[in-house]
């Protein structure tokens, strides 16, 4: 068995590949070089997996570029593979998110992007089409941007119906349920204390949201203030932060294999945004948020950085691997569901985003 690592950052791409079951990492030398990398996605649905990488090209603006050789070449669509349409008067800013779709949708890959925009392919990511449900719904001009932008940053297609979630800077969570047709807001019980309103519909600054794997109702959600899991597809969100250091934080991330089981990582929030005490940690529940246990070993000490909401993820591996990019050029990387970490790599830019996967 064959893992990737792949690790986006401020000035690049790196690959790592793992022969021994995660035991040890080799890293490659860097792609795309001197480029933004903000969204990564592996596809593994293919003869070939397939590397997605969402890029900054600088003075060419913003991209999404392809590799089925394992970064040895890249591709880029003619022109751009997403176009916002003229009639729009938008321009793409970043792509925040690239999420390949289920086995049975072979060809489908989804990008959340900047303005908040979500966009579909049929081709495997090669070319993208605006979903124009989302762009035409009433609320979006009145979506505010988070202080990294407006973006959709999260999208989860459900593999077992036509439900599609997205959650976004400014906006919170929406929901379709014919596949991005038509899309209404469920943020009922998330929490957004920077606005007049006390519940309101929408506008909540949800930073992350995960899938669990047991209950395709269930996701957990790490909001610019609180964590919180909701058991009807969104329609209503209940608190599980008792037990953390802090409810501040930008990831999320939930086990593909095993129900009930996350991860966070706290920060001290609100400008500071740097682990309690400075110290880096990850943090575990087994009980869908009702306990949560602190994972240390392996994680530093006197570490004044932060893990931003894509640089970290979980593998499909048994037991479940968990991986954390940091703002400071570290990669951490655990084989068993985040009891103890190792160091991946150090010294890279900074790490916007992290993806792994395990191939043939």
């Amino acid at each position: 068995m064959t893992d990737l690592l792949a690790i986006g950052t401020r000035k690049g791409l790196w690959l790592a590949l793992s022969e021994d079951d995660r035991r040890t990492w080799t890293l490659g030398e860097p792609h795309l070089l001197a480029q933004e990398v903000a969204a990564v996605g592996i596809d593994t649905r293919r003869d070939r997996p397939r590397v997605l990488a969402g890029i900054q090209y600088g003075h060419w603006g913003p991209s999404v570029v392809r590799s089925d050789d394992l970064g040895a070449t890249w591709q880029e669509t003619d022109e751009g593979a997403v176009r916002f349409p003229a009639d729009t008067g938008a321009a793409l800013a970043r792509v925040w998110q690239l999420r390949p779709d289920s086995a049975d949708r072979p060809d489908v890959v989804w990008a959340g992007c900047e303005p908040h925009s979500l966009w579909r392919s049929t081709d495997g990511g090669c070319t993208f089409d605006l979903v124009r449900g989302l762009w035409d719904h009433p609320h979006r001009p009145t979506w505010e941007p988070g202080a990294g932008g407006g973006a959709v940053h999260t999208v989860l297609p459900d593999p077992g119906s036509d439900r599609v979630t997205v959650a976004m800077s400014g906006g919170g969570v929406y929901v379709s349920e014919d596949g991005g047709g038509g899309w209404e807001p469920r943020n009922r019980g998330i929490s957004a204390v920077f606005l007049p309103e006390p519940a309101p519909e929408y506008g909540q600054c949800v930073h992350k949201v995960a899938a669990d794997a047991g209950d395709p109702g269930r996701m957990y959600a790490q909001n610019h203030f609180g964590v919180f899991r909701t058991d009807d597809a969104g329609r209503s969100w209940t608190s599980i932060a008792d037990g953390l250091p802090a409810d501040f934080g930008f990831p999320v991330a939930a086990s593909p294999r095993t129900p009930g089981t996350a991860w966070v990582v706290p920060l001290v929030a609100d400008m500071e945004r740097v682990p309690p005490a400075g110290r880096l940690r990850v943090h575990r529940t087994r009980d869908v948020g009702a306990t949560w246990t602190e994972s240390a070993a392996g994680l530093p000490d006197a570490a004044w950085t932060a893990v931003l909401r894509d640089a970290f993820c979980v593998d499909e591996g048994d037991p479940t691997g968990v991986y954390v990019g940091t703002r400071d050029g570290c990669v951490y990387a655990s084989r068993d569901e985040g009891e103890t970490f190792e160091l991946v790599v150090d010294h890279l830019p900074d790490v916007l985003a992290v993806r792994a996967a395990r191939l043939a």
